[in-house]
């Protein structure tokens, strides 16, 4: 989880190379959940099994290095490093230390590097020597949390079968504690329509976070999302929702938090999908490739020094977020180059002509490019988003909101007379 500045857009036609702001390190490729809807695990692509489970300290020099060229060559005085696995905390204290503190040595004098951190918390819990050591760095620590205990532990369960709710809660009282709630940037919340969307937003609240991030589960038209398993088509137009009566419950979920959210008579917290939205309908830049149509600037480094695309990919079929670069073979130049991050840097024109066709896709964006994958579709990832529906349905439910609130603060006011 972090929240970046966006990067200049490149025009609709993609001519300009758009560099990198954001590098993801995959540090350790194993986790210690099980969770059912993990697209690093459970999904299509495999890769992690033949990867290192660690990210070697020679990889770790030689990225931080390439990160380093990458911003005096742009001229880019803060770069974001993000620290993933798997479970990236898996790394251990020692060696997350001498991560941090390689990074930041090569990196003095060419960029300062703004650290974040996914994690679903456990280790912060159970050993108390990391924490000093992401506090020296200034680690932004985002934590995943699916809501009450009992939705959380449905799906977010150790190998074992336990769960994992309890663990996650003592890391996030941590995170609260005066100390370091400095270091605490938010929380990640996959959404489940088999629950209650209010309790899961009260749940969510409980543990103060700065920002909520709620994700759609990653699914595609050729793996569809839960208790959608007739979404195996794209649709050939724009939808129009409510005029054919189609299902559109991650809508009607989000819906009704939105409801509470914008609602609430003081601001509990940002909730950055809902944000995104409205800033796209009053004119502005996302600055999240889950809506909107601002150019990828995020890389990924695998455990083994591979440059890949964003690793939600890995739910469409094996091998998709490939690059065939490797950090000690080629520059992140060559990375911003490449066919495959080219083809998202495109904006409108990289829509497919469903997408073009509709009213909303500048500020949707076609949603998020892994949701895009349609094998019978060419090119693959050309198909609206297999939450077209959804999008549709929130993308007009949080313009009409806001339109109704415009008009009501510029409407002109009628004059009192004796």
């Amino acid at each position: 989880m972090s929240a970046t500045s966006a990067p200049p857009a490149a025009p609709d036609g993609g001519t300009e190379t758009v560099p990198f702001r954001q590098f993801l390190l995959k540090i350790h490729s194993r986790c210690n959940l099980a969770c059912t809807y993990c697209y690093m695990y459970e999904a299509a692509d495999q890769s992690w099994r033949q990867r290192p489970r660690t990210m070697a300290p020679a990889i770790v020099h030689r990225a931080a290095r390439s990160i380093a060229e990458h911003a005096r060559e742009h001229g880019l005085a803060e770069v974001h490093v993000v620290l993933h696995g798997g479970e990236p905390l898996l790394v251990g204290a020692e060696r997350l230390e001498g991560l941090l503190g390689t990074v930041t040595e090569v990196l003095a004098g060419s960029a300062t590097p703004r650290f974040t951190m996914q994690t679903n918390g456990i280790r912060l819990a159970e050993d108390p020597r990391l924490l000093p050591v992401l506090d020296r760095y200034g680690v932004r620590i985002g934590v995943s949390l699916d809501g009450t205990p009992a939705d959380h532990d449905r799906h977010r369960r150790r190998p074992d079968g336990r769960g994992s709710h309890g663990a996650t809660a003592r890391a996030l009282e941590l995170l609260n504690d005066p100390a370091h709630r400095h270091l605490y940037a938010g929380l990640l919340c996959v959404i489940d329509t088999a629950a209650d969307p209010l309790e899961t937003y009260e749940a969510l609240l409980r543990f103060a976070p700065p920002l909520l991030d709620l994700l759609l589960p990653h699914a595609t038209w050729q793996t569809p999302p839960p208790g959608l398993s007739a979404r195996t088509s794209p649709p050939a137009v724009s939808p129009v929702p409510g005029a054919d009566g189609g299902p559109a419950p991650y809508a009607d979920w989000l819906c009704t938090v939105f409801d509470r959210w914008y609602g609430a008579p003081r601001r509990e917290t940002g909730v950055r999908l809902f944000e995104e939205i409205m800033v796209l309908l009053l004119g502005g830049t996302a600055r999240s490739e889950a809506v909107g149509l601002t150019p990828v600037d995020l890389v990924v480094v695998e455990t083994d020094g591979a440059i890949e695309q964003a690793d939600s990919l890995k739910v469409s079929y094996p091998g998709a977020p490939e690059t065939g670069l490797h950090v000690f073979r080629n520059s992140f130049a060559d990375a911003a180059a490449h066919p495959a991050f080219r083809a998202r840097q495109r904006g409108f024109a990289g829509l497919g002509p469903v997408c073009r066709s509709c009213a909303r896709s500048r500020v949707c964006g076609g949603g998020l490019y892994a949701h895009r994958y349609a094998p019978a579709v060419a090119p693959a990832f050309s198909a609206p988003s297999v939450y077209c529906d959804d999008l549709a349905v929130l993308v007009d439910h949080i313009g009409a909101r806001l339109r109704r609130d415009v008009a009501e603060l510029t409407a002109p006011r009628r004059k009192v007379t004796r």
